[in-house]
């Protein structure tokens, strides 16, 4: 009888993500992530590694037009819906990816050397919250996060496969 070995790196990744000295080291994992996912042509990145769910958004910048390519966990939420939580790490503004989601209708994944085009939807009232409560079931590091800035609450998406 053979053993299936499973990664014990997202547990640890689950359980690092819940401590605020994390959240000082974000700038570095940021830059870690982009340089990974040149080297890889995109199809890496360090949360992958790690065995964490990650992507490549590209959304129009909303001012500018211009396209602008941002490396994201996410929380897969059935075969073709994703979701995204704009924590920023647990800083006092929303992350600028998620302003430029609030002005788009469409953006484009690239994720494990797939890329796709995807609908975008702001969730709000109710189903904010039971889509937050599956966020935090998957990546309880929100929780804490949230809890370092409780007057601006997250923006969160729902992104569906097109």
């Amino acid at each position: 009888m053979s053993r299936v070995l499973r990664n014990p790196l997202p547990a640890v990744g689950r359980a690092l993500g819940r401590r605020r000295t994390v959240m000082r080291i974000a700038p570095f994992v940021v830059v870690l992530e982009r340089l990974v996912r040149r080297i890889s042509r995109g199809r890496h990145g360090v949360l992958d590694v790690a065995g964490l769910p990650s992507m490549e958004l590209t959304v129009l910048g909303r001012k500018s037009g211009v396209p602008r390519t941002v490396s994201l966990l996410y929380v897969p939420d059935g075969q073709d819906e994703f979701l995204l939580v704009g924590s920023n790490w647990g800083r006092p503004q929303h992350p600028s990816w998620s302003a430029n989601l609030v002005a788009a209708d469409h953006a484009e994944i690239h994720s494990r050397g797939e890329r796709f085009k995807v609908r975008v939807r702001r969730l709000t009232g109710a189903e904010r919250d039971r889509a937050w409560g599956r966020a935090i079931e998957r990546w309880p590091g929100y929780t804490m996060e949230q809890k370092m800035v409780p007057e601006r609450p997250f923006r969160l998406f729902e992104l569906t496969r097109i």
